[in-house]
């Protein structure tokens, strides 16, 4: 992979791989490896998938009131990896997250299915639950509680979006010596820098 093979702009570079994972049928390949830390910087790390891919960023949508929304709020910075093992590729995107709008929470909760919508009520995500069935009782309870109706989005429950500081592509070669360039943001423009492996 040379640098003429890759977009001036790693936004566009990155949907065009993330089209190439799609294409090739890897499977779920919108699913990011999302890193975050605490406020001691102990760090966790999770699979979330994006949602929304454009200038501003990288967009996941989750409960606020998880682990990963306990790291954001005191440590607003992350970093995603998408694997894609199955094409030889990987892209890592690093900067600072913050929550998006009301209107883009709620737009995308309304494109759920309402079991998925019904369980962002049910699920405590993360909290200790005495056992499935305690959690499916609540499935039982919400869905009872907004039958007939639409589901409203829960206020503890939305979305982020990841504004890259870098972007990385990495691609497999053999005897290890990766191909990889490092996008870094430089005001409104990227600089692009080689990488050893």
């Amino acid at each position: 992979m040379d640098l003429d093979d890759l977009d001036p702009n790693p936004i566009v570079q990155l949907q065009r791989w993330l089209d190439d994972a799609v294409a090739e049928g890897l499977p779920h390949p919108t699913a990011m490896s999302l890193a975050t830390a605490d406020a001691d910087g102990r760090p966790s790390v999770r699979h979330v998938l994006l949602k929304r891919l454009d200038e501003r960023g990288l967009e996941f949508h989750t409960n606020y009131e998880s682990r990963k929304g306990h790291d954001l709020a005191v440590n607003p910075y992350a970093a995603a990896v998408f694997p894609w093992f199955g094409m030889w590729r990987q892209a890592t995107a690093v900067g600072p997250v913050a929550k998006v709008s009301a209107e883009d929470s709620d737009e995308y909760f309304h494109s759920r299915d309402r079991g998925s919508q019904i369980g962002a009520w049910a699920s405590p995500q993360t909290e200790p639950v005495a056992d499935r069935g305690w959690l499916e009782r609540r499935v039982a309870e919400f869905d009872a509680k907004f039958e007939g109706q639409t589901v409203p989005r829960p206020s503890h429950w939305g979305g982020y979006c990841l504004r890259p500081e870098t972007i990385d592509f990495w691609y497999s070669q053999p005897d290890r010596l990766h191909d990889r360039f490092r996008f870094t943001r430089a005001g409104d423009a990227w600089t692009v820098t080689r990488l050893a492996p």
